[in-house]
């Protein structure tokens, strides 16, 4: 288990308590009493740090290396169903971004994602999770591919941003971010986005236009990494922290400005802290939100998303 700088009090109660219950089993002192209050100790500090968390300590949570990540949900919600498909047709299989079909109970899905790795190998393998033009022109074919035989899409966004790499502009990178915009917006069939982690800029607009958007409880979403936000306006990086409550990118803020339409709940101490928890969590919101869309014919759902989008950023003073 791998604990950030402001789950450090939690460790050190959990280090207490695995001395304490070792003690109790390998003498003959009695240290339930003891076991428990360091329980109800431990569980008061998870509910007080987790329940006033800063914006930029939720963008390390949406980091931390045991989150699990787009594969984890698809095998976990599809089980053996899940049959990827590859390829944009016309240059290669961009490994950061996934897709393919799976089925939750007899309902068949089109999935999409971005997928991170794992250790230094996986994540080189996956481009950090930073998809070229060919894997958004790959995440157009198969919705389209979805539209045509019916199948509503679902779109899981984990992404520190589009690759920026110079062989990546070269063969349009805005072009695929833009024209996968356009095409989702009128895209014939029901579209399901969830925020699993990251949410950077155009990287996770380019899969990322829906009929419902819902995000993770400990994600983010914003036009910019607070990082890069603070080194373009103070010329460093040590300002991340402001730079990420100014940026007003978490599930919170997003909600109460109506960019995502609604906040999936995740366990204490974030998805990782109960991986089984949070996949069947996502199911039932992947699930509840589809049985509503499905109601709506093509041309509804078309000019629901139009005008859910055309509303964004519209105010009166």
């Amino acid at each position: 288990m791998e604990y950030l700088d402001f789950e450090l009090p939690i460790k050190e109660l959990e280090e207490q308590l695995d001395k304490c219950v070792v003690l109790g089993k390998e003498s003959d002192v009695d240290v339930t009493d003891t076991c428990k209050q360091l329980e109800k100790k431990l569980e008061k500090t998870k509910k007080e740090i987790y329940k006033n968390l800063t914006a930029w300590q939720r963008v390390q949570l949406s980091r931390h290396p045991s989150r699990p990540y787009t594969l984890d949900y698809i095998k976990a919600i599809c089980g053996d169903s899940w049959l990827e498909l590859h390829g944009d047709r016309n240059v290669k299989d961009d490994k950061a971004m996934i897709g393919g079909l799976g089925k939750i109970g007899d309902q068949t899905f089109m999935f999409i994602g971005q997928q991170k790795g794992y250790n230094t190998k996986t994540r080189q393998y996956r481009n950090f999770g930073m998809a070229n033009p060919e894997g958004y022109r790959k995440a157009l074919r198969l919705m389209k591919m979805a539209e045509k035989f019916g199948i509503p899409v679902v779109s899981l966004i984990d992404t520190p941003g589009a690759y920026p790499g110079i062989e990546a502009e070269e063969r349009g990178q805005g072009e695929a971010i833009a024209r996968n915009i356009l095409e989702m917006t009128r895209l014939k069939v029901p579209i399901i986005v969830l925020i699993i982690g990251e949410g950077a800029s155009g990287g996770a607009l380019g899969i990322g236009v829906g009929d419902k958007v819902l995000m993770l409880e400990n994600t983010w979403y914003s036009v910019i990494s607070p990082e890069s936000c603070s080194s373009i306006l103070w010329r460093s990086w040590e300002y991340k922290e402001q730079a990420a409550d100014a940026l007003k990118l978490t599930a919170k803020d997003m909600k109460k400005l109506h960019l995502v339409d609604d906040i999936v709940k995740e366990p204490l101490g974030g998805a990782h802290a109960n991986r089984e928890l949070t996949f069947r969590t996502v199911e039932k919101e992947i699930m509840k939100t589809y049985e509503e869309l499905k109601k709506l014919s093509p041309e509804k759902l078309v000019a629901n998303r139009m005008e859910k989008y055309a509303d964004m950023g519209v105010y009166s003073e």
